[in-house]
């Protein structure tokens, strides 16, 4: 696992349990070859953060458009929300470094993977909304 105080630093979070965003980096396919480890993957964590994620940006742009129609909101928060996006926030706030990945995996660029960094940063949105909480999740999507 990692000392996960640089992370929170960068995040501008707390978390009292570390343990919650050190799971948020788990990849399946380190717990394949490490079968003992004591942190399951960040799938559940991901599946949170997804809909955390959607309802914040969601949220963000019915009260910043008013006038918007429906078709349109939902157009700028599916822009929002993409692989894409995710990818280069996630890479920005190096999240790769951080992942727990299995040897075939990281051989294979897993670490710089948009699909596993776009993945982890759902997961670590999830992380914070359960550990410091949905306005703390709040903040650092909206940032």
């Amino acid at each position: 696992m990692f000392d996960s105080k640089h992370l929170e630093k960068v995040l501008g979070v707390d978390f009292k349990d570390p343990s919650l965003l050190q799971q948020a980096l788990v990849h399946d396919s380190y717990l394949n070859e490490n079968p003992g480890f004591p942190l399951p993957s960040n799938e559940r964590l991901e599946f949170l953060g997804d809909a955390v994620l959607g309802y914040i940006i969601a949220d963000r742009l019915y009260h910043l458009f008013p006038g918007l129609p429906e078709g349109k909101l939902t157009a700028f928060r599916s822009y929002l929300v993409r692989q894409e996006t995710l990818y280069r926030i996630a890479g920005a706030l190096e999240l790769g470094k951080y992942l727990l990945l299995g040897q075939g995996e990281a051989k294979g660029g897993g670490h710089d993977r948009p699909s596993n960094l776009a993945r982890a940063l759902e997961a670590v949105i999830g992380a914070v909304a359960l550990g410091p909480g949905m306005e703390a999740a709040r903040t650092i999507v909206l940032r």
